[in-house]
């Protein structure tokens, strides 16, 4: 079976490698791992170019992490914390998720990723989440990641992903609670995952459902009702040695 065509937005940033310093389009590696071992071939999708043309010859499609966008994309003016606004990526990327979402194509969501969801189905953000929240566990300092629990929402697809994993390895990446309510028994897993944000969802776009809080409340995933597979997460799972979310994104693509 050929494997599932899988674009992953990424960045442009300057880059230094062998003798040259210039400008590159730049993806960590893990997006790129995960999709391949999950059975999917991974093409990385800079932003240039019309990106409504790239759907017919893709599988699914990976929201990456980044910079900030542009606060004028939902209609307020920027907060002083907000910082590395790549405006050509954000052009691309809303116009992308857009027209995927009209499509049906299966999405996941990263990080900036679910900003990108949120803003493009009229939403708002959290411009600087220590403001809300009162701490910088989301981000404690550059180029490293904060490891929190986020707690799923029993019956959605971020749980019935993420919680069959944890209940996988019970004890290594979170717990998993059992309840019965009204004559039915619902699964509830609270995971550990790794953060690197400053920005979150405010008010929620169109069709949105909140499926993860960490324990201050702040929205750590989202899915979109009636959508195949839209979902979007504000932590990182790319950086975790495995990547339920990605595999099970493949996996809906191959399908």
């Amino acid at each position: 079976m050929s494997r599932p065509v899988i674009g992953v937005t990424c960045y442009i940033e300057p880059a230094r490698f062998t003798v040259w310093e210039t400008a590159a389009a730049l993806l960590p590696y893990g997006y790129v791992d995960h999709v391949v071992r999950a059975g999917g071939q991974p093409v990385i999708l800079p932003p240039a170019g019309d990106p409504a043309g790239l759907l017919g010859r893709l599988d699914g499609l990976v929201l990456a992490g980044g910079g900030d966008v542009d606060p004028a994309r939902y209609g307020q003016a920027p907060h002083e914390r907000t910082g590395g606004v790549h405006r050509a990526r954000d052009d691309f990327e809303l116009r992308l998720a857009a027209a995927a979402l009209g499509r049906g194509l299966p999405l996941l969501g990263i990080c900036r990723g679910l900003q990108v969801l949120n803003t493009v189905l009229g939403g708002t953000l959290h411009q600087h989440l220590p403001d809300v929240v009162g701490h910088s566990g989301h981000s404690p300092a550059p180029g490293r990641f904060g490891r929190m629990p986020v707690r799923l929402t029993p019956g959605s697809r971020a749980a019935a992903i993420l919680g069959a994993a944890t209940a996988a390895t019970a004890g290594t990446a979170g717990t998993v609670e059992t309840t019965a309510t009204a004559g039915t028994v619902e699964t509830a897993a609270t995971v550990d995952v790794a953060h690197y944000h400053h920005q979150a969802a405010d008010r929620l776009g169109d069709g949105l459902a909140v499926t993860a809080r960490s324990e201050d409340g702040t929205v750590e995933a989202v899915e979109l009702a009636g959508h195949p597979f839209a979902l979007a997460v504000q932590w990182h799972p790319e950086a975790d040695d495995e990547c339920a979310l990605l595999a099970a994104l493949v996996d809906r693509a191959r399908r």
